[in-house]
């Protein structure tokens, strides 16, 4: 029944990854010195641009945003503002979260702020490329059984394996192994990606494997 819709989500996801993935190789292909421990930060909006890039060329290309009713240039120019407003106010939501759960709040406020911004990336660029700047659509999905369609689900698989991922990365922070990637935020990044990762393999998976009782309410 959802052949056709997890067969685009496999492929856009495959995309994604490999996007990723350029985005670790180019750069130490072309910049002397860069690398995801010693260049950490610049790994980071790497990846980020990267994802954001074409996270909203594909879901764009593909029509899974919501279709707007209002075909004007205001309107549209409005939905770009709020777009671009909420990612920035999700950006200092994850600030303010990490700094809550024991991140140094000025000491290295860069590397707060750019771990944020990963996160924003991996997760609430994704809910504004399915939902739009839709508050109400968000708080529709993320709720018990609010999901209408396989990629929403999609949605709340990636989100939650992604958050989960960076606060697994933060475990082993405190530990005196004096390795390379316990440097504030490298762990939690590498989570944070990880767990993005496997949010793009576990979704198509698990929505294939559950296809046959997965029923969804008309929007």
């Amino acid at each position: 029944m959802w052949d056709h819709e997890i067969r685009a989500m496999a492929s856009t996801h495959a995309i994604i990854a490999a996007s990723m993935l350029m985005a670790t190789v180019v750069p130490a292909a072309l910049v002397p010195g860069f690398s995801v421990y010693g260049t950490h930060l610049l790994w980071i909006y790497s990846v980020s641009g990267a994802v954001a890039a074409v996270s909203v060329a594909i879901f764009w290309l593909l029509g899974i945003s919501p279709p707007t009713r209002k075909h004007t240039l205001g309107y549209k120019l409005s939905r770009l503002f709020r777009s671009c407003l909420y990612f920035f106010l999700s950006c200092m939501f994850f600030h303010i979260v990490v700094v809550l759960y024991g991140a140094p709040l000025i000491d290295s406020a860069l590397e707060t702020f750019s771990l944020a911004v990963l996160l924003s990336s991996l997760t609430t660029l994704r809910c504004l490329c399915v939902l739009g700047p839709n508050v109400q659509a968000w708080i529709r999905v993320f709720s018990r059984h609010g999901a209408m369609s396989v990629w929403d689900t999609c949605l709340q698989i990636t989100v939650a394996l992604t958050v989960l991922g960076a606060w697994m990365g933060a475990f082993p922070i405190p530990l005196d192994w004096n390795r390379p990637w316990q440097v504030w935020p490298i762990s939690c990044s590498l989570g944070a990606v990880f767990g993005y990762l496997s949010g793009l393999v576990v979704a198509p998976t698990w929505i294939h494997y559950h296809r046959k009782q997965l029923t969804y309410k008309c929007k």
